[in-house]
């Protein structure tokens, strides 16, 4: 057994000496493509303020160049409420433990391809129970003969070995990690968007919520004015079709707040699902836009900084990662295969035998395998190989378009933002008044009751628009959160 054990010693050696000879890999070596050498987002502005409004969200915003992002950025807009739903997200959304599940898996398969690296050893036992043909062989155990039958016990170990001369082996794993580290980012897709949906969409609760109550107050107002109208009627002083235009006014405003109902009912079956929980559990909290404070503070990322702060764009890099190694998995395919074994063990015609003196045996030996005709299916795969590459690219360059796309619209949208609530908050103002004076007037006859439907209908539009506009900045403001990567890496407990 010794000078077997000795052999099977000196191969392992050899194992590690091809394993350390093996030091090439076919292929392209991966290179981070460049930043971005813009230094800026074409018109939108990466430093200054915006204007102000008085009321609701109306506080300037103060674009600041270079700042970190805080990884519950959510938490900018001071409500608890906000804060413990996007938390109760990240728990219970189907979609995160989905991504967590992908990631988990990219990480087994990287380490079961990581044991390539290694030899494989495999120990067997058999016991084998036989006839031997008496009539035209020997027995082949004893001698003379005694029986036909015979047991053969047989134990043994053997080791496999494919030195990875050129680098199939190295780039088979460098795309599993590529794969890992694409799924991690995807996580972390996952986490920044779904903290923006639940942000936005309850700020879309807010909207509604801000609509449903000023059309509700119109109509009280109206309500008041039609029965003015009657009055006035009563005494002769409009005729009846001013009663029926106003009464009509009274059912229009009316007839817009069933839809204004149903999308908040839809906005609220939304949420419910971004917290990963069936329509008939829907949240107690409920969101108005007055309880909501606009960051006044806003970080902006140059374009260099950015495709290191955007998961998508990472998790493209990634691919394009993986795509550069499996081109290499594609070249050493074609290239010779070399495969190392060897086997030790003992054979013996009895158990008890198994191991004693003269029962041993081994082998090794090695093995060269090159495809020498295959219809030309190996260069196809690594020509697909190729244009996968390729493509991974383009991807990864139209990744990086959109983040600064994303990026330049949000700057863009937050200055208008603001410049539109400055014009509304303005708009609504004179058109209240002009409203109120218009009422007095009619009580005192001094106006048509036409004045005072015109002045009702732009005051609704104005109150309106009032609070969509104080809505999209809010809304934008976390779309520029969401555009400049979220914060993922300040996020607690670390990125994935």
């Amino acid at each position: 057994m010794r000078p077997a054990r000795n052999r099977l010693i000196g191969l392992a050696t050899a194992l590690v000496v091809a394993a350390v000879l093996s030091g090439c890999a076919v292929g392209p070596d991966f290179k981070r493509p460049a930043a971005p050498a813009a230094r800026n987002y074409g018109s939108a502005p990466l430093q200054g303020e915006t204007s102000s409004a008085p009321g609701t969200a109306g506080n300037a915003q103060r674009l600041v160049l270079g700042t970190d992002i805080p990884g519950e950025w959510w938490t900018l807009f001071r409500s608890e409420k906000l804060d413990r739903l996007v938390q109760q997200s990240f728990k219970a959304n189907p979609n995160i433990g989905a991504a967590r599940a992908a990631l988990r898996q990219a990480h087994e398969l990287y380490a079961a391809q990581r044991a390539a690296l290694f030899p494989t050893v495999q120990g067997n036992l058999t016991a084998t129970r036989a006839e031997n043909p008496t009539g035209t062989l020997a027995n082949p155990t004893t001698l003379p003969q005694v029986s036909p039958y015979y047991n053969l016990y047989t134990a043994g170990i053997t080791v496999s070995y494919l030195p990875d001369v050129f680098g199939l082996t190295r780039r088979t794993l460098e795309a599993a990690q590529a794969q890992a580290e694409s799924s991690r980012f995807q996580l972390e897709a996952t986490y920044v968007t779904l903290s923006s949906n639940v942000v936005v969409t309850a700020i879309q609760e807010a909207a509604l919520r801000g609509q449903i109550a000023a059309t509700e107050r119109l109509l009280e107002l109206q309500r008041q004015l039609t029965e003015t109208v009657r009055q006035q009627k009563a005494l002769g002083t409009v005729s009846n079709l001013d009663m029926l235009a106003q009464e009509s006014a009274l059912a229009q405003t009316a007839a817009t707040l069933p839809p204004l109902s149903k999308q908040l009912g839809q906005t609220r079956d939304a949420l419910t699902a971004l917290l990963g929980r069936l329509p008939a559990e829907e949240p107690e909290e409920t969101f108005v836009l007055a309880e909501l404070t606009l960051p006044g503070e806003l970080p902006v990322s140059l374009p260099s900084k950015l495709v290191e702060q955007r998961p998508d764009v990472r998790q493209a890099e990634a691919n394009l990662h993986a795509a550069a190694a499996a081109s290499g998995v594609a070249l050493a395919s074609m290239l010779p295969q070399l495969t190392i074994t060897a086997d030790m063990g003992s054979s013996a015609l009895s158990f008890s035998n198994l191991f004693r003196a003269g029962s041993a045996f081994w082998d090794a030996g090695a093995s060269l395998s090159e495809t020498l005709f295959d219809a030309g299916a190996l260069l196809h795969r690594h020509r697909a190989a190729d244009a996968a590459l390729d493509e991974a690219a383009e991807q990864y360059r139209a990744a990086v378009i959109l983040a600064c796309q994303n990026v330049a619209d949000s700057l863009k949208a937050l200055a208008a933002d603001a410049d539109a609530l400055k014009a509304s908050a303005e708009a609504n103002r004179a058109a209240q008044a002009t409203f109120e004076v218009a009422q007095q007037q009619l009580k005192l006859g001094t106006v048509s009751l036409v004045t005072v439907l015109n002045a009702e209908q732009t005051y609704q539009q104005a109150e309106l628009a009032l609070v969509q506009a104080q809505a999209n900045r809010y809304s934008d403001t976390a779309g520029l959160f969401q555009a400049l990567g979220g914060g993922w890496w300040n996020r607690p407990q670390g990125g994935a």
